[in-house]
C-alpha cells in the first residue's frame, strides 16, 4: 500500500439496525459499509472525528484497516447525513483495484477570485458547479479540481473546458464547454424611491393625519350618550 495515502482504522461491526446505530453515534462512532465487486460486504464502524479529518481534507482514495485484515484502498460511494445537524449518520465505502480506472465525485475549487476584475468591480461571484465526475485510476484521482478565475469579468462566466486537469484525468461529461461552474453577475442594488413616489407618499401620509384629525374633532363635538 502507498505510504502517502490517508488510513482509517475501523472495527468490524456485528450489531444491526436503527437501535444499535443510534448507540454507536452516541458514543461517537458512525456505522459504514466496504463493498467489493464480487466480493462479501463488511459491516464496520469508525470514529466519527477520525471520518470528518477524511472528508474535511477531501480525500479522494484512501486506506482502510479494519481490524484483523489488512488495509485496502477504497474510494466513498455514498453517505449521510442528519438532515438537521449535518452531523455523518452512515457511510459507505467501495473497493477498489488500483490498476483499474474507476469514476469518482471530485470537488471544484476557484482559484484568483480576490484578483478577478468583476469581483475588484463589486461583482456578485457564483460558485454554480461545486463537483464534477471524473474516470482515473484510483492513484491518479485528485482530491480536487482547480478552475482559474482571475480575468472574470462582470456578466461573465467561465465553463468546465477551462478546468486544470491532471495527466490520466478525463471528465465525465458530454460537452464541458456547455457546463458553467462560475459567474459573476452585477452588484445588486437596491432603487432608491423617486421624487415623484415620495412626494406621493408623503401625500398620503399626510391626508391620513388630516382625516384622523378631523374624525377625531367629530367625535368630540358629538355629545356623548352620558350627557
Amino acid at each position: 500500500m502507498s505510504s502517502d495515502r490517508a488510513n482509517l482504522t475501523a472495527h468490524p461491526r456485528s450489531d444491526f439496525g436503527s437501535r444499535s446505530s443510534r448507540r454507536l453515534r452516541r458514543s461517537g462512532q458512525v456505522p459504514g459499509v466496504v463493498y467489493s465487486d464480487g466480493g462479501e460486504a463488511i459491516a464496520f464502524q469508525a470514529a466519527g472525528s477520525d471520518l470528518r479529518v477524511i472528508l474535511t481534507e477531501g480525500h479522494a482514495l484512501f486506506d482502510i484497516a479494519i481490524e484483523g485484515s489488512d488495509p485496502v484502498p477504497v474510494v466513498i460511494k455514498e453517505q449521510q447525513h442528519h438532515p438537521v445537524r449535518g452531523d455523518l449518520q452512515h457511510i459507505d465505502l467501495q473497493k477498489v483495484r488500483l490498476d483499474r480506472a474507476i469514476e469518482a465525485e471530485v470537488s471544484i475549487e476557484l482559484h484568483g477570485a480576490d484578483d478577478a476584475p468583476g469581483v475588484k468591480q463589486g461583482g456578485v461571484l457564483e460558485h454554480t458547479l461545486r463537483e464534477v465526475t471524473v474516470e482515473a485510476l484510483p492513484t491518479a484521482i485528485p482530491d480536487s479540481l482547480t478552475i482559474d478565475i482571475s480575468a472574470l469579468e462582470i456578466n461573465e462566466s467561465i465553463a468546465l473546458d477551462r478546468i486544470d486537469l491532471p495527466e490520466g484525468v478525463a471528465l465525465v461529461v458530454a460537452d464541458p464547454g456547455e457546463v458553467t461552474v462560475a459567474t459573476i453577475s452585477p452588484p445588486r442594488v437596491e432603487e432608491e424611491p423617486t421624487a415623484g413616489e415620495v412626494e406621493e407618499e408623503v401625500g398620503i401620509v399626510g391626508e391620513d393625519e388630516g382625516q384622523a384629525g378631523a374624525e377625531g374633532e367629530a367625535e368630540s363635538a358629538e355629545p356623548s350618550a352620558e350627557d
